[in-house]
């Protein structure tokens, strides 16, 4: 089975998303055979380097509502994180441009390290407050997952190096409609949208799993009944 996810690094449901779904494979009793693959999505694609505003205030002017009800809006959020084990630290969030990091990511994956920088991007936005647009920020991340660090300043220093690769999931996303994140593809046939409940996720692992692995369908050729033993006992039939 194979899990297709699309999400930001600053999308804030997508952390909780993933926590989720973890959550959900720990419990899925086929876990060993499923594989997790990462797809870039950018919110906002013309997003600048971080200028100096807070996430309470970029929140405020882009929904056009006072700071404090923004403040609160991201404590309530900040509580549902919390409770997956997400520290979410809101004052010190630094907004900015992720498509750098979403290259660095398709080159991670390429030495077999994805998943470790994905988590690790993760939590540098949302728990420590790193701002994941500066490339030395971007080349320390990835070298502390085993990554090289001169080799992922090679490609962040080259805006072409896995540009395109960035590019076709962002495209691949719109075509099956895509419009937020974070989204989960299971199979290419199967969709789930959003960080839903752990629950949600689990039922859908084990029903995708049960309908593309059907127990055989055995046609019963026995005619009359026949003698049997089962773990209490044996039968024998009479004759009539």
């Amino acid at each position: 089975m194979k899990i297709e996810v699309w999400s930001d690094y600053v999308c804030p449901f997508c952390y909780i998303g993933k926590r989720r779904l973890e959550q959900a494979l720990e419990q899925f009793p086929n876990r060993d055979q499923v594989e997790v693959e990462f797809k870039s999505f950018e919110l906002d694609p013309n997003a600048k380097p971080y200028s100096g505003q807070s996430i309470h205030e970029l929140l405020a002017s882009k929904y056009g509502m006072p700071v404090a009800q923004a403040k609160e809006m991201n404590e309530n959020l900040g509580q549902q994180a919390a409770e997956l084990g997400l520290n979410y630290n809101f004052d010190e969030m630094k907004n900015t441009n992720t498509f750098d990091a979403h290259r660095l990511t398709k080159y991670a994956a390429t030495v077999g390290k994805e998943k470790e920088l994905t988590e690790l991007l993760l939590q540098s936005y949302f728990v420590e407050g790193k701002l994941i647009s500066d490339h030395d920020v971007l080349a320390g991340l990835a070298e502390s997952v085993g990554v090289e660090r001169q080799d992922a300043l090679n490609v962040l220093r080259d805006e072409k190096k896995y540009a395109n690769d960035v590019r076709i999931d962002e495209a691949f996303a719109q075509q099956i409609g895509v419009t937020g994140v974070p989204f989960f593809v299971i199979n290419q046939k199967y969709s789930i949208s959003g960080a839903q409940p752990t629950s949600t996720f689990l039922g859908a692992l084990q029903q995708v799993w049960e309908e593309e692995h059907p127990a055989p369908k055995l046609q019963d050729l026995s005619g009359e009944k026949g003698a049997v033993c089962t773990d209490e006992s044996c039968e024998i039939p009479t004759d009539k």
